[in-house]
């Protein structure tokens, strides 16, 4: 006979679902305040997509003149991650897309999250899923959470969704968008993976011999002195081997590992990340290409002669799928025009980066005046859920502005910037809505934050 089903209950000041960048920086932040603080990942170790899709490397910290514009936690695990050697810090970035990205060791970068989350102070709750949300009126009551261990309803002042999905805003009923306005498709997944034995001498060398072959942006005048950290291009070999995959280009990054690269190539386009159905069959299509594409890179491209598959992501990297519509939503008018507001947040230098839907290209679009632009608390926060906030990916954006918002480093921006309004709104009992944003903004940057 089975034992009869129960309901534990525990009660939180602040509750955050998803132990992403976003929700790693969030639970630091909050817990960092003095708040009870409870943490919810799906996975059995944190770090979202830049562990369990393997999204690599972190890009970017910086405008595309150099100047730092994301600092506070994120800067934090950056150093932490570089005083243990999980992290080279921030590299120029020879693909000429964006001035620096940042490699980091996988494997170091949960470990080193986890302790400073256990130093902040927060209940870490790994494989646990989130499966319902308690509503009452405007207001997020509870989470309930399914494990190992049977159900767990968690209780809280305020709740911040960091899932990437905006899967809590979805159960609470708040008010959401999905992909682009005219027919809801979001950007194609990808199945990211490694290859060992990789020349990256011949590579560079390659490059350098034959530049009509590469970005347009490559920074040539640079190779010589500088580290191989990415490439774009081998453009007439891709065209030659006619690989049946929606692509124009060779994408790859170094490391960590010196004769190791990650492969973004894959392009699984037509399916709704939040749908199970079409979420196995991106899975299973995009193992596919992981093989397909390595023996085009053996076969094809100098350098990959002698390497071989070492990693392959545990699960697809999603670049769009739900978010919030929140009390703003960030424009692609907002980001090219490097526009500022008033209850800025975070800032971000990282362009817009719009992988087709439904075609081969990219759509690129970058910042002008200072290269950088704000992102306004507003965005932070649930239409019609009083103390739902989001963070990460799934904050209020157009389609177009989540193409630079979903980076990692300005996910980890606004995680920062959840937390610390989650818990200001605890301490002083308000709804984040009416949390004074000077306060905000204050403490924000008495913790290094750059806005």
């Amino acid at each position: 006979m089975s034992e009869q089903k129960r309901v534990q209950r525990e009660t939180a000041d602040v509750v955050i679902v998803g132990g992403g960048p976003a929700g790693i920086a969030a639970a630091i932040a909050a817990g960092r305040q003095g708040v009870r603080v409870v943490l919810v990942e799906r996975y059995g170790f944190v770090g979202g997509m830049s562990t369990a899709a393997m999204v690599y490397p972190w890009m970017t910290f910086h405008t595309v003149q150099g100047e730092q514009v994301i600092r506070g936690i994120a800067q934090e695990i950056v150093d932490r991650l570089q005083s243990c050697g999980g992290s080279p810090g921030h590299l120029r970035d020879t693909v000429g897309f964006v001035h620096t990205l940042t490699p980091y060791d996988p494997s170091v970068y949960p470990v080193v999250a986890t302790e400073m989350l256990q130093e902040a102070g927060v209940r870490l709750l790994l494989h646990s899923f989130v499966d319902d949300v308690v509503v009452v009126e405007d207001r997020v009551e509870a989470v309930r959470v399914t494990s190992k261990s049977g159900e767990l309803e968690i209780q809280a002042a305020v709740f911040i969704d960091a899932s990437g999905d905006a899967d809590v805003a979805y159960l609470a009923g708040a008010a959401i968008a999905k992909g682009r306005d005219e027919d809801n498709k979001s950007q194609p997944m990808t199945m990211k993976f490694r290859m060992r034995g990789v020349d990256l001498g011949r590579v560079k060398q390659y490059m350098q011999d034959h530049p009509e072959d590469f970005y347009e942006k490559t920074p040539y005048a640079e190779l010589d002195t500088i580290p191989l950290t990415g490439v774009s291009g081998f453009y007439s070999h891709w065209k030659r081997a006619a690989v049946p995959i929606q692509r124009d280009q060779v994408l790859f990054f170094t490391g960590p590992a010196e004769d190791e690269v990650l492969i973004n190539c894959t392009r699984v386009q037509g399916f709704d990340a939040t749908e199970t159905v079409d979420l196995t069959a991106a899975e299973t299509e995009g193992r596919k290409q992981v093989l397909m594409i390595a023996e085009f890179l053996r076969n094809d491209v100098p350098g990959f002669e002698r390497s071989s598959i070492s990693a392959v992501a545990p699960q697809i990297g999603i670049r769009e799928s739900r978010r919030i519509i929140g009390h703003y939503a960030l424009t692609q008018e907002d980001v090219i025009a490097g526009q500022k507001f008033d209850d800025v947040i975070a800032r971000s230098g990282y362009p817009i980066d719009i992988h087709d839907p439904s075609g081969q290209g990219v759509t690129a679009a970058f910042i002008q005046g200072d290269g950088a632009y704000d992102i306004p608390y507003r965005c932070l926060i649930s239409q019609n859920r009083s103390n739902l906030l989001a963070a990460g990916r799934c904050i209020s954006t157009t389609h177009e502005a989540h193409a630079t918002t979903r980076l990692t480093p300005s996910c980890m921006a606004t995680g920062e910037a959840a937390g610390t309004a989650a818990a200001l709104a605890v301490k002083l009992n308000l709804a984040p809505v009416v949390l004074p944003v000077s306060l905000l903004q204050e403490e924000l940057r008495q913790h290094g934050a750059a806005i």
